[in-house]
């Protein structure tokens, strides 16, 4: 995901104290429009200077925050988006949990419910429903994409019309003025039959995802009731929000 490897290419460099545009393209293993794209993020936000050929960390009175710390922060505000979006969840439930770390954090927050069926390809969001007996799991069908821990395929998406799911709580690579967008070819057909066959379809984001556009779209922001993040966005986004009908939700403090 582009915000942990920003983060990862931040202690990187601030580990190394200096790194070349091959180096870290190599490394990281994306394509050098993908380094350059990263690299104008970190110096944006003051992590780094521009050196020829590269990147050095930042001098400064001030060291780099610790990878382990901002990392830390990035789990945190991914469990209270979980924790926010289970809030929307009713006893009787059928709700689908899409593939994806964020998605992920709902499951515990859903101990409470009486009944509820999940629907998932998420293979973590499976393993961590095991200990909740009133939670029943219905796993898509498919083929196991390591990378993401996920069930996908042709046959995944055809499975899931049959269901009637009332929420479906969608992750993404990132919300821009394009839409809800991925980057997985494989998850796209799933993500899109997601949103197009619940009642109510929830958008899952940290702040770090706003303005981001991933390779594919698979839904515009209008297909969603809710969009679930940590923080208040820009004023741009939530006027956007507001004029395509679609409702914010924050975690309570």
């Amino acid at each position: 995901m582009k915000a942990s490897r920003i983060l990862e290419m931040e202690q990187y460099v601030g580990q190394k104290g200096s790194a070349s545009m091959e180096e870290l393209r190599q490394y990281f293993q994306v394509s050098m429009n993908t380094v350059r794209r990263d690299v104008v993020e970190l110096l944006r936000r003051g992590a780094v200077e521009k050196v020829y050929g590269g990147v050095c960390a930042k001098k400064s009175d001030q060291a780099l925050t610790p990878y382990e710390v901002r990392r830390s922060k990035l789990e945190e505000s991914k469990i209270a988006i979980g924790r926010a979006a289970a809030e929307l969840v009713r006893d009787g439930d059928v709700i689908f949990i899409d593939s994806g770390t964020t998605t992920l954090q709902m499951i515990d927050f859903l101990s409470h419910y009486r009944e509820l069926t999940v629907i998932t390809n998420n293979l973590e969001a499976i393993i961590r429903a095991l200990p909740y007996d009133h939670i029943h799991v219905i796993s898509l069908p498919g083929q196991l994409r390591r990378k993401t821990n996920s069930f996908t395929g042709a046959e995944a998406s055809r499975f899931l019309k049959h269901y009637n799911i009332r929420l479906a709580f969608m992750a993404a690579t990132g919300l821009s003025f394009h839409g809800a967008t991925n980057s997985s070819s494989q998850e796209y057909e799933i993500k899109q039959t997601a949103v197009e066959s619940c009642e109510q379809a929830v958008l899952l984001v940290n702040q770090e995802k706003f303005g981001v556009t991933g390779l594919m779209t698979f839904a515009p922001v209008s297909a969603f009731h809710t969009v679930v993040t940590d923080a208040r966005p820009s004023d741009e986004y939530v006027q956007w929000l507001q004029s395509e009908g679609v409702r914010l939700h924050l975690p309570s403090k």
